[in-house]
């Protein structure tokens, strides 16, 4: 799993890529992305560089129709991705608004990227954006917009120490590449 944290060096430790570093914290119950949910998502995210990105193969007590992923659960992958993109801006955000648009009806049974993008920061406010891809074909299956209020910094501090959250250098084994080559500036800005 990777280094200790705390006192306790057999403590266990969650670790996510992050580019040239490794996003380490305890495991906790997140339902998208905690280890300890053994009912949740389990994602495997993978960040860098203001965009956070996981492959998850969705099993059948995800479904709504059947073959089909339920929508809430395509919400809440959208929404963990995007989420997650906001660590490079030291910002531990709070989901204020979230739009999807569901483009195709998402299988269970396949391999899926779910990827989320940091398009806009003003202050405590973030913008994101997200999709969902049928990652064999590239097909778009759902795409999504947040905007997400970060956290007071007394309140990020707390959260940090909770979940022992810290960065540290990725080590020998390299990092994956960014899967995302939208640019950095958003249409409305490139509008004004």
């Amino acid at each position: 799993m990777g280094e200790p944290l705390g006192d306790d060096d057999r403590a266990p430790v969650t670790e996510i890529p992050a580019g040239d570093r490794r996003l380490l914290m305890r495991p906790h119950g997140c339902f998208a992305c905690g280890e300890l949910n053994v009912s949740g998502l389990r994602l495997q995210l993978h960040a860098d560089a203001g965009i956070c990105w996981a492959e998850p193969t969705l099993d059948e007590r995800f479904i709504g129709w059947e073959g089909i992923a339920h929508g809430g659960i395509v919400c809440a992958i959208l929404d963990e991705v995007m989420a997650w993109a906001l660590v490079d801006e030291d910002c531990w955000g709070l989901t204020a608004r979230m739009s999807v648009d569901f483009r195709r009806p998402v299988p269970v049974g396949i391999r899926l990227r779910a990827e989320g993008r940091v398009a806009e920061r003003r202050r405590r406010v973030v913008h994101t954006e997200g999709r969902l891809l049928d990652a064999l074909t590239g097909a778009v299956l759902a795409t999504s917009a947040a905007i997400y209020v970060d956290a007071p910094a007394e309140r990020k501090a707390e959260l940090k120490r909770r979940y022992a959250f810290r960065v540290a250098p990725a080590g020998v084994t390299g990092s994956r590449s960014a899967p995302w080559p939208w640019p950095r500036q958003t249409e409305r800005e490139a509008a004004t």
